[in-house]
């Protein structure tokens, strides 16, 4: 564990490094430069529900440990010290009998070794702590599965926000150079005074959607330092543009068709669970085999020393060793156990045929979602050409006086929204594979510290 915190903690120096050699003049926040791999790593490291589900795996090979550690002998000491006052006094007819002797002190130890030699239940508990471990890191490889999706799609809001942010930057510059010209050609009289309205409440309309995209870029970018736990004092600038997975997207449209769901931490964690049962079923059955098991004892004891010289006492010593064996005739209560674990096994089947089924169900809408939004893309971008080639168009005939503001003022939204639906159809398109590569259980991601 402080291997992989120094190595992150080395990552995020390296990062921060080029931050660090800015001018010590200024006052600026410290921008951490990040790709997904490098975001995803930090966030498995750093994440206390990935710390929790670890050590809960460390608890469980305790555990396993504590089953078989049953089956070594164990030795016992226990040691007495009496100390009679007055005796007691047994009446027989006429006589009497002193049962000790007043004012001495009688001293006992006894050393005892116990071997199972033959344990059923302690056996088949074995196989079910292996399992029991087994499901431990399935939980742990789920909850960095769940991390993984979550850090991911975080990941591609902030390149969303931020490349909305820039399209939007951009059509107010146009807008407000579009404004500028407009202005001075209405001092100079060339145009109106409607088309001067129109192009400065064009301008300022688009005012308030650039506040909303900054506000964006602000929530994904605190949502992705939350789940990575970076200070709220670093600024976030993803690497790249949405716009650079295209060419990746397509590629993986093709060959996304064939998948299995055998990585799927549900359906493992049901098999899992499963086997738990059958195994719990077997632990149960061997509640009604016989036990045997090796004991042996030695004791020694010193009786009515009137002093507390140790030394001086007289001993005596015995030993036994016992070879006990248990055989169980009846409990009414082993019978209803099984019955009990048998319909949690029947119980258990039904749901993971329909949870396999409604995963099935998912990943066929996740693949129509990423097929969808491909052919979104492609036919987006063919519109931000056309919406370009109209937005020239409509400024030259403005600028000769065949065009209206009406028509260039619709160009430049048109093109906007063509930007911003183009932007919207790749995030789509990429927020549905991180939810099929978490439903699949795919692991490249989820212990960037093995690599």
């Amino acid at each position: 564990m402080k291997r992989k915190i120094s190595k992150v903690w080395g990552l995020m120096a390296a990062l921060l490094l080029p931050v660090s050699a800015m001018s010590q003049t200024e006052t600026t926040s410290n921008v951490l430069n990040l790709s997904l791999e490098e975001a995803i790593e930090i966030a498995v490291s750093e994440n206390p529900t990935i710390i929790v589900a670890d050590q809960q795996i460390e608890l469980k090979k305790i555990s396993k440990q504590e089953t078989w550690q049953s089956l070594l002998p164990s030795v016992d000491f226990s040691g007495t010290v009496q100390y009679t006052v007055l005796a007691a006094v047994m009446k027989l007819n006429d006589m009497e009998f002193k049962m000790g002797k007043d004012n001495t002190s009688t001293w006992n130890g006894q050393f005892s070794v116990s071997l199972p030699i033959f344990a059923p239940t302690v056996y088949a508990t074995m196989n079910l702590t292996t399992t029991d471990l087994e499901q431990a890191v399935e939980q742990s490889r789920s909850s960095r599965l769940d991390l993984v999706n979550q850090v991911t799609k975080a990941y591609y809001s902030l390149m969303l926000a931020q490349d909305s942010y820039k399209v939007l930057e951009q059509s107010y510059a146009n807008a407000e150079k579009n404004f500028e010209v407009i202005n001075s050609m209405f001092q100079l009289g060339g145009t109106s005074e409607y088309d001067k309205i129109s192009a400065e409440v064009q301008m300022r309309s688009l005012k308030p959607s650039m506040i909303s995209a900054r506000n964006a870029i602000s929530i994904a970018e605190l949502q992705l330092k939350v789940l990575m736990g970076i200070a709220d004092d670093v600024d976030i600038v993803v690497d790249g543009t949405l716009s650079d997975f295209e060419e990746e997207m397509y590629s993986e449209v093709l060959t996304s068709g064939n998948y299995s769901l055998d990585n799927n931490t549900s359906i493992r964690q049901l098999d899992l669970n499963e086997r738990l049962l059958n195994q719990n079923l077997t632990v149960q059955k061997m509640n009604f085999l016989p036990t045997l098991a090796l004991q042996g004892s030695y004791a020694f004891q010193s009786l009515y020393n009137d002093n507390f010289r140790i030394s001086d006492y007289t001993w005596a010593s015995s030993s036994s060793v016992v070879l006990s064996l248990s055989v169980p005739i009846f409990r009414m209560g082993n019978f209803t156990k099984l019955r009990s674990t048998k319909l949690q096994i029947s119980q258990l089947n039904q749901n993971r045929q329909y949870t396999e089924r409604q995963i099935d169900m998912q990943v066929k809408s996740y693949l129509n979602n990423m097929k969808a939004s491909a052919e979104q893309v492609a036919s987006n971008k063919e519109a931000i050409v056309q919406a370009e080639k109209g937005r020239l168009i409509a400024e030259k005939r403005y600028e000769i006086g065949n065009g209206t503001i009406l028509e260039l003022n619709n160009s430049e939204v048109s093109l906007t929204q063509a930007k911003l639906t183009y932007g919207q159809s790749i995030f789509d398109y990429l927020s549905a594979k991180a939810d099929l590569d978490k439903t699949l259980g795919k692991e490249d991601n989820i212990y960037p510290e093995e690599k």
